[in-house]
């Protein structure tokens, strides 16, 4: 591994550059796995909040609540979530409640094992504890300047 740096020399990085590099580089990379199943990142999103729904499914609304809660989505999950039912993916019954089909499970099943794929490349030679160790730098540092992250 080169860092290029000693540890002297990274503890005066920027921590934006590499947040944002970081960033860029994981998004990329999930984003690279979800379109070889013809996903972007928001419907792949609200397949997973349809995944643990029961029978009943789930109301468009509490899919759209939660998704806004974490993720920087604005205006834009509704008509991604009206392409899903377009695309055979998603049924939504007259108390617009939503559920996956079959052909939804099974694409959100494929493009699930693609991105647990991807996850193990960017986790390679990276031991939990050293992950655990830099999100928990990073949460106390959002802290640290009043910013908000989502916890699960």
């Amino acid at each position: 591994m080169d860092y290029s740096h000693d540890d002297a020399g990274l503890a005066r990085q920027p921590i934006g550059y590499w947040s944002w590099a970081a960033h860029d580089a994981a998004v990329t990379h999930i984003r690279g796995a979800l379109a070889e199943h013809g996903l972007t990142q928001p419907p792949w999103w609200v397949l997973n909040q349809l995944t643990d729904a029961d029978e009943h499914g789930r109301p468009r609304a509490e899919v759209v609540a939660m998704l806004r809660g974490y993720l920087d989505v604005g205006d834009s999950l509704e008509p991604e979530i009206d392409t899903l039912i377009t695309r055979g993916l998603v049924t939504e019954d007259p108390e617009t409640r939503l559920r996956l089909t079959a052909e939804g499970q099974a694409l959100r099943a494929r493009a699930a094992e693609r991105v647990g794929r991807a996850w193990a490349q960017l986790h390679a030679g990276i031991p939990d504890e050293e992950y655990v160790a830099a999100l928990k730098v990073l949460q106390r540092m959002i802290h640290n300047v009043g910013g908000k992250a989502w916890h699960h």
